[in-house]
């Protein structure tokens, strides 16, 4: 026997090695023994851990059991759109023809994975009434940083070389301002109203000869929507810019909302939040960009293409006439896209109008409830994610960091904090389309019951977490300078 049924499986690798102990034997080699590597390229002073193949498996099974995810707990990130992956779309994404499949092999033997983009394209086209869709670009930040390099051609196409200024209110995601930068442009911010809008006030003093356009997100990270939206479009349109759309919040519009028909030039949307493939921990994405009839001639290459065959369509790539180029290696992340067109197909028009009218219902339920426990600082109907401030709790004790490490001790993952910027002691909740009343109801509680608690016992929650197996990190330490060796006690 290697070991009891109690033994800590969550015990350091190191910790439970034992001399001589083997995790594998490999079969005796049916090839011709090679020559070794000359011994002065070998590490010797490496420890390796000496441990069985079921132990390796307990280890790192056990570790995994610590992490929050989507499958285990309620994970309420603001405009991460953190939710339930239908686990038919991986089926999909894994089958033969489509995982074993190469982006070099010639076109004709992969026709079924060009006509699988063909309709994605169609799809998201629908979906936002923009005509022109490339699939290339991995993230929401790619996508963004294509939109505004479309907008640069446009405007150098038609000789406006003066055009360098981009608008972007003071409630946009990080990346925007960036994305814009990187592109070329001057960035200059548009301050929001009373109502958490735009200022249209604002707005109109800062539009003029040297605009190049607008970034706005709508839904905004405020969870709002904007209600002058149309004002904002018809504003920049005037002034001869073109309005980009950060489509991260695209789960509360489904169904609902097409961009274009607002007055939206471009468009990227982020598959891996609102269309399957939940992103957390850095993975794969894919944000594709939505155009009007203007930018089609710019979209970056390849763009998926239909001619008529004998008998049946031929599906091909294409460049468009004036493409920025290409953003990415081959066509772009294919398994992301390959969900996202299963996620679409499954659930149909009624069922993605069912996801933006459940997303901001229950959003609106998470609102009305807490309300009265933590400040709201634009009270309105919100969209698909809320945001309260910690400012209430803060002047008695306990800042908005706190009582989202104390949440852990509840069992619910963090929702964003301190964002967006414009919101003092920000906590963005985004319950998404997928939870239950019974667990947005327990999520609802605990946070009750921790402003109870920074009232009768300001300590625990200032300590928290208390059931974590790390409690309270040096968090920008542990970001710059991680401890990533092991090292034997004492």
């Amino acid at each position: 026997m290697t070991g009891g049924g109690n033994r800590d499986t969550t015990k350091l690798l190191m910790e439970r090695s034992v001399p001589g102990r083997v995790g594998a034997v490999l079969p005796q080699p049916d090839v011709p023994a090679q020559p070794l590597p000359d011994p002065s390229l070998l590490r010797t002073e490496l420890d390796l851990p000496e441990v069985s193949e079921p132990e390796v498996v307990q280890y790192f099974t056990a570790l995994s059991q610590r992490n929050f995810s989507i499958d285990t707990h309620f994970y309420p990130l603001g405009s991460c759109t953190m939710k339930y992956n239908p686990k038919i779309n991986d089926e999909v994404s894994f089958l033969p023809g489509l995982a074993g499949i190469h982006p070099l092999q010639p076109l004709e033997s992969a026709q079924g994975a060009l006509e699988l983009l063909y309709r994605l394209q169609g799809f998201l086209a629908e979906i936002t009434g923009l005509p022109g869709v490339g699939l290339s670009t991995l993230a929401g930040a790619h996508g963004e940083l294509a939109g505004m390099l479309m907008m640069r051609a446009y405007h150098l196409a038609r000789g406006d070389t003066n055009r360098r200024q981009v608008l972007i209110p003071d409630s946009a995601h990080g990346t925007n301002p960036a994305s814009a930068a990187m592109a070329g442009f001057d960035v200059v911010t548009v301050v929001s109203d009373d109502q958490g809008n735009v200022d249209l006030k604002a707005l109109h003093e800062l539009v003029g000869p040297n605009l190049a356009g607008v970034m706005i997100t709508l839904p905004s990270t405020l969870g709002l929507f904007d209600t002058g939206i149309v004002e904002v479009c018809q504003t920049v349109h005037q002034a001869g810019g073109l309005v980009y759309g950060d489509g991260a919040n695209m789960n509360a519009l489904l169904g609902r909302v097409k961009l274009g028909a607002l007055g939206f030039d471009v468009v990227h949307l982020n598959l891996h939040k609102t269309f399957s493939t939940p992103h957390g921990g850095g993975g794969p994405g894919a944000g594709p960009v939505c155009v009007a009839d203007s930018l089609i001639p710019h979209l970056p290459a390849p763009v998926v293409t239909q001619s008529s065959g004998d008998g049946a369509p031929v599906y091909g790539l294409a460049a468009p006439a004036r493409t920025i180029g290409k953003l990415s290696g081959f066509h772009g992340n294919f398994g992301v896209l390959v969900r996202a067109f299963t996620y679409i197909l499954t659930l149909g028009g009624e069922g993605l109008r069912a996801i933006s009218g459940n997303a901001v219902l229950n959003a609106n339920y998470l609102m009305e409830a807490l309300k009265d426990t933590y400040y709201l600082p634009y009270d309105r109907r919100c969209m698909h994610e809320v945001v309260f401030s910690a400012d209430w709790q803060k002047a008695r004790g306990a800042s908005g960091l706190e009582i989202v490490k104390r949440l852990l001790d509840y069992g619910f993952h963090a929702p964003t904090l301190y964002f967006p910027l414009i919101v003092h002691e920000a906590l963005m909740i985004e319950p998404t389309e997928s939870e239950t009343w019974e667990t947005l109801d327990a999520f609802i509680q605990a946070l009750r019951d921790i402003d109870r608690e920074v009232t009768e016992d300001p300590e625990l929650v200032r300590g928290a977490p208390h059931t974590t197996p790390v409690s309270r990190l040096d968090e920008a330490t542990a970001a710059r300078q991680p401890d990533l060796r092991w090292r034997a006690a004492g």
